[in-house]
């Protein structure tokens, strides 16, 4: 049977696309994952791009490597990406397929359950590796232990960790585009409206560089004082520790971990961030760590590449200096 991923996008009428329409990032590392599923198990791949006035969306997915065929699933009441709605849609075709996977990002999230629900089959949640048809690894235990799960489940719905597959190449297929019948409007949800943070930053999930500020900055003030200056000079994101947002220093859109957002950048610099198993959940498979602390024992040494045990009201304007 087929391997179908389902895309995560910018519509046209979504703030966040200022117009265009795109796939988000996310969609790329599922298709890695995708991808490396379909070689194991010699099957096809196709991508179901749902919404409306999405046809440049169905565009580009049918340009990416190693995608046979692209599902278009255009109407009005798929616009917002309701989930209710995308769940309908899908189960319309759920069963012509072996895998069903979604990033695990807030929309994935969101539509996967409810599919594996109405399948009466189990989620398979958050993988990083790819072993068989039947078996892959995920993080538990706050990513500190990987469990090997296998699912004897006929359709095994699955949720990708993006920051456990690189990107795909988003160039090189010449796949059709095949429009689908779409589920009517089920009613049990509608959109009301949708309130976008606008970042003149990288976004936190796709930045190659990031630069997180915790508790021992003791003020929001000092969080903007301090790293706002060396982020402008990396061209990185600014993150922030669970500690550092329940104190209001930041909003809860910069927090890193567990239940923040889970990154993966080429530099990650953790400045005041003792490196709480939370944080450390969202962040220790960053390419290069760098963690700036006072205190020696701070667990974030155990997972940093570079550690300056010192004064970060010291070091970061000494470290901005010298860049």
């Amino acid at each position: 049977m087929t391997i179908l991923v389902i895309a995560e996008h910018n519509a046209p009428g979504d703030a966040a696309s200022e117009g265009s329409a795109s796939l988000k990032p996310a969609t790329f590392n599922t298709l890695t994952a995708g991808a490396l599923l379909a070689t194991l198990t010699d099957n096809q791949i196709h991508v179901l791009v749902a919404g409306y006035n999405v046809h440049a969306v169905a565009a580009a997915a049918a340009k990416i490597a190693g995608v046979s065929k692209v599902l278009l699933a255009d109407a009005p009441h798929l616009e917002a990406g309701l989930a209710e709605n995308i769940e309908a849609t899908v189960l319309t075709m759920a069963r012509e397929y072996s895998h069903i996977l979604l990033p695990a990002t807030a929309y994935g999230k969101n539509i996967a359950p409810r599919i594996a629900a109405s399948l009466d089959v189990a989620q398979i949640s958050d993988i990083v590796a790819v072993h068989s048809a039947d078996t892959f690894e995920r993080p538990i235990y706050a990513g500190n232990a990987i469990a090997t799960v296998q699912s004897t489940d006929p359709i095994r719905v699955i949720t990708v960790r993006t920051t456990g597959f690189d990107a795909i190449a988003t160039e090189g297929g010449c796949a059709v585009v095949e429009q689908v019948a779409v589920a009517a409007n089920n009613g049990l949800s509608h959109f009301e409206n949708r309130e976008i943070t606008k970042l003149e930053r990288p976004e936190l999930t796709a930045a190659n560089i990031i630069v997180s500020g915790g508790r021992g900055l003791g003020s929001g003030e000092n969080y903007t004082k301090v790293l706002e200056p060396l982020a402008d000079r990396l061209g990185a994101a600014l993150g922030a520790s669970r500690a550092a947002v329940d104190a209001g220093f930041v909003p809860n859109d910069y927090q890193v971990g567990q239940t923040g957002k889970i990154v993966a950048p080429q530099l990650y610099v953790a400045v005041g961030i003792s490196g709480a198993i939370q944080h450390l959940a969202g962040m220790k498979d960053s390419k290069v760590i760098v963690a700036i602390n006072k205190d020696p024992e701070a667990p974030i040494f155990t997972v940093a590449d570079y550690g300056l045990v010192s004064d970060l009201f010291e070091a970061v304007p000494a470290l901005l200096d010298a860049l």
